[in-house]
């Protein structure tokens, strides 16, 4: 695994290293005052407390350690702790209450443009930013638990925030209350594993402009628009859960521009609408699960080679919704609940292809307030009466092999 080596790195740095302690009644009456003692590899033990080191700020190789999780209190003026060196590790402290501001982007824990970073173990409480990585590459973020409760976008920064950063594995967060609870930006060959990111402001996940990037069986629910994945390619995103991303302009993901990229075994469950896809290309969506969602898919028609093989289409309002009549993606082999067809041959593939696109989705994609008639008379009788004569729905878009059974997943 790539990522042990780096954590080996940080846990050895130096066998000689000294111990220093700071707190009460310890040599080091404050933080500052032991990192400026401290040399390289050494670690600094900080007793339990609240300290008011205003701007800490670690230059040197060292460790940062919290017994029973002291408190480091940013007074709603500082950033709490600033990291301007290589091969440090920030673990175990209740860092709370940063400065927040319009201008500048205060963080719980803030590195600056450094290599082999390890913030791991730490609360991180009511803080503009939690931890923000800047020109950060083979850095770790892991086990942490950021909290924040701003009521408005302006005076909330992300969870992790991470600008221009290589090789960072970002793993086993919580983090809710944020604007976004994770966002990458010019960011590359990175991980996202098995983080829980909930009830935040807009995204529970957002990418811009990053590249080669994967996350993995991470759980993004209740927040204001899912996730958003732009102007990207290469990524990977694979055994994620996404639910209850409700409202008008809500989706588990949206997947805006981007390309060369894989959707798999995910589960998109009570969502507005699971997958939105707009300008986007050479995407694989496979072995995933929709269930109970308003939408399933709407794949514009600005996208291409789109490929929806081997999922299961399970109590969805609307399977596969579209704004044009030109279809330049490939749906197969999935298992679709509406679907009426019968299987004489036995081959547990349905005999006639289904059309997952009903009639009436396309009038409320055309005209949104139609949706009051849905499951109306008048929406049945229109949707039996394009399945006999299409006029409206896409001709070519169909599941020319639909299952009969669900795929096991």
């Amino acid at each position: 695994m790539r990522i042990l080596p780096f954590i080996l790195c940080l846990l050895c740095l130096r066998l000689d290293a000294a111990i220093l302690y700071a707190g009460n009644n310890k040599p080091f009456p404050n933080i500052t005052a032991a990192v400026q003692a401290a040399t390289f590899g050494d670690t600094i033990m900080v007793s339990p407390g609240i300290y008011h080191e205003k701007n800490l700020i670690i230059d040197k190789p060292i460790t940062l350690m919290g017994v029973d999780f002291p408190i480091l209190d940013g007074e709603n003026l500082y950033e709490v702790i600033s990291i301007k060196a290589d091969y440090v590790r920030v673990e175990g402290f209740t860092i709370r209450r940063s400065g927040v501001s319009s201008i500048i982007d205060y963080a719980g824990i803030k590195i600056y443009n450094r290599s082999w970073v390890a913030v791991v173990n730490n609360n991180v409480e009511d803080c503009f930013f939690g931890i923000y990585v800047q020109n950060g590459t083979n850095c770790l973020v892991a086990n942490n638990r950021l909290k924040a409760s701003a009521k408005t976008e302006q005076q909330s920064g992300n969870g992790i925030h991470c600008w221009k950063s290589d090789k960072l594995y970002i793993l086993l967060n919580t983090i809710t209350g944020h604007r976004d609870g994770i966002y990458f930006e010019f960011v590359t060959h990175s991980e996202i594993r098995a983080n829980q990111s909930f009830q935040n402001m807009r995204y529970g996940l957002h990418f811009m402009f990053s590249n080669n990037d994967a996350y993995f069986n991470n759980s993004f629910s209740n927040n204001g628009a899912g996730v958003a994945v732009m102007f990207s390619k290469g990524i990977q995103m694979t055994g994620n859960y996404f639910s209850k991303n409700q409202g008008d302009a809500a989706y588990g993901i949206l997947l805006k521009e981007i390309s060369d990229s894989h959707i798999n075994h995910n589960l998109f469950k009570d969502n507005t609408t699971a997958i939105l896809a707009e300008g986007s290309s050479r995407i694989e969506m496979k072995n995933n699960r929709f269930v109970s969602n308003g939408w399933a898919l709407k794949i514009q028609a600005s996208c291409m080679e789109i490929t929806v093989n081997d999922n299961n289409f399970i109590g969805n309002s609307f399977d596969i919704g579209t704004n044009g009549s030109l279809v330049l993606n490939n749906f197969n082999n999935n298992y679709w609940d509406k679907y009426e067809g019968y299987d004489l041959n036995k081959d547990k593939i349905g005999d006639i292809p289904y059309r997952p696109v009903s009639m009436f989705s396309m009038v409320v994609e055309r005209n949104p307030a139609a949706m009051m008639l849905f499951r109306s008379l008048i929406s049945t009788v229109m949707d039996k009466s394009e399945k006999i004569a299409p006029s409206l729905t896409p001709e070519n878009l169909m599941d020319n092999q639909p299952l009969m059974k669900p795929v096991a997943l």
